[in-house]
C-alpha cells in the first residue's frame, strides 16, 4: 500500500525528510521522529488505512484539478453531504489511497498529506500468558482480520496483517516495537483462594489463558487455589478451538472446569450464555462465596447477552426482582468482582 501511494503521488519514498512544527504553542518540534523518509513515515507514523475524516477531505479538495471531482469532495465534507460521506467513505471503508484512486485529478503535496493524516495509534492486546510459566516471553492471541469491503476491495487489519508476515525461522528473525501497559482493574483477585468465573469466546480467551496459567503454577506449587470456571465458545470445534490441547490438559489436572459451546456444530446454535444458564445454580453459589466474574470479547452482542444471563441467574436463584438483581450486579462492579474487557 505504501508503494502504491508513492507511485500514485509520484514521490521517491526513500527521500530523507524532516517535518517541522511551526505552531509556537506546540510542545513538539516534529509531528513524528525526524529526520526520516517518506516510506518510514507512511509505514510507521501516519494512519493510511482508516477512512479519513470529512475535514481532511475538505482540505484535500483544493488539490483536485477536475472541477467535478473537487465539487464532489467538497460536498462530502459539507453538512448537506453527510449522508453521502457516510455511504461513500465510511460504509465503503475508503482509505486515503482509494480516495486518490477514485479521484484521479486529486494530487495533494505529500508533506501536506502527512500533516493532515492522523498518527498511527498503538494496538492493544491482552497478554495471553503468565510470567509464572513463561518468564521470558509474552504471548498474544489475535484474530487475523481479513475481508472484502462493501465496495468489493480487499481489506485487512493493520496490525494483524503486519504480524502475519513475521514468522521467525532460522534465517529470518523479526523485531517489533512493543510496550506493556498495566491493567489496574482486569486482574486476578489478590487471594488465590477466591473462585473465578471466566467468560471468553474466540480471542476473548486471551487474558484467561494467562489467568489459568498463573493459577496452574500456584496449584503445582502445592498451594490452595479457588475454583476456576472457563466458559469458552467458537464456531467450529475442529477449526476454531484455540489452545484446545492446553485447556484440556488443565481440565485433566483439575485446575479448570471447562464449558464449551461450538455454535455451528449443532442444529441449534449454542453460545456461552446458554452454558451459563445450564450451570446457573453453580454460578450463583460461587457468587455467594465471593467469586469474581470476568467477561472478555465482543461488546456488541456477546457481552450484552452474558450480562442479561447473569441478571437472570441472580433473579432466579437469589429470589430477587429485576431492580434488586441490578443493584446486586452494581455491587459486584463497584467491588471489582464483575469486570469486562470488551470491544466492538
Amino acid at each position: 500500500m505504501v508503494e502504491q501511494l508513492g507511485k500514485r503521488l509520484a514521490i521517491d519514498l526513500d527521500q530523507v525528510i524532516s517535518l517541522d512544527c511551526i505552531d509556537e504553542f506546540s510542545s513538539k518540534k516534529n509531528p513524528f521522529p525526524c529526520p526520516t523518509t517518506f516510506r518510514t513515515a507512511l509505514t510507521h507514523y501516519v494512519d493510511i488505512c482508516t477512512p479519513p475524516r470529512s475535514n481532511v477531505i475538505k482540505d484535500l479538495a483544493q488539490y483536485a484539478t477536475d472541477e467535478n471531482e473537487k465539487a464532489f469532495l467538497l460536498n462530502l465534507s459539507s453538512n448537506e453531504g453527510k449522508s453521502q460521506y457516510n455511504d461513500w467513505v465510511m460504509k465503503d471503508q475508503r482509505h486515503i489511497l482509494q480516495i486518490l484512486e477514485d479521484t484521479p485529478s486529486l494530487q495533494p503535496p505529500i508533506d501536506y498529506l502527512l500533516e493532515l493524516l492522523p498518527r498511527l495509534q498503538a494496538r492493544y492486546y491482552s497478554i495471553a500468558s503468565s510470567p509464572k510459566i513463561h518468564a521470558r516471553s509474552i504471548h498474544v492471541c489475535a484474530a487475523l482480520v481479513r475481508y472484502k469491503t462493501r465496495a468489493g476491495r480487499p481489506a485487512e487489519g493493520v496490525c494483524t496483517g503486519w504480524l502475519e508476515k513475521m514468522i521467525p525461522s532460522e534465517t529470518d528473525q523479526f523485531k517489533i516495537p512493543v510496550f506493556v501497559r498495566r491493567n489496574q482493574k482486569f486482574r486476578l483477585p489478590r487471594r488465590a483462594t477466591v473462585p473465578i468465573i471466566m467468560i471468553g469466546p474466540g480471542t476473548g480467551l486471551a487474558p484467561f489463558r494467562g489467568f489459568i496459567q498463573h493459577r496452574a503454577a500456584i496449584v503445582r506449587e502445592g498451594r490452595e487455589c479457588g475454583e476456576n470456571l472457563l466458559f469458552f465458545g467458537c464456531r467450529h470445534e475442529k477449526k476454531d478451538f484455540i489452545y484446545e490441547e492446553e485447556l484440556k490438559e488443565f481440565e485433566k489436572e483439575g485446575i479448570i472446569q471447562l464449558y464449551t459451546a461450538f455454535s455451528r456444530d449443532t442444529d441449534k446454535k449454542v453460545y456461552v450464555q446458554h452454558l451459563m444458564e445450564q450451570e446457573a445454580l453453580k454460578l450463583w453459589e460461587l457468587l455467594e462465596k465471593g467469586a469474581h466474574v470476568y467477561v472478555c470479547g465482543d461488546a456488541k452482542k456477546m457481552a450484552r447477552d452474558v450480562h442479561k444471563q447473569l441478571l437472570d441467574i441472580i433473579q432466579d436463584y437469589g429470589k430477587m426482582d429485576k431492580t434488586e438483581a441490578e443493584t446486586y450486579v452494581i455491587g459486584l462492579e463497584n467491588s471489582f468482582r464483575y469486570q469486562k474487557d470488551v470491544w466492538s
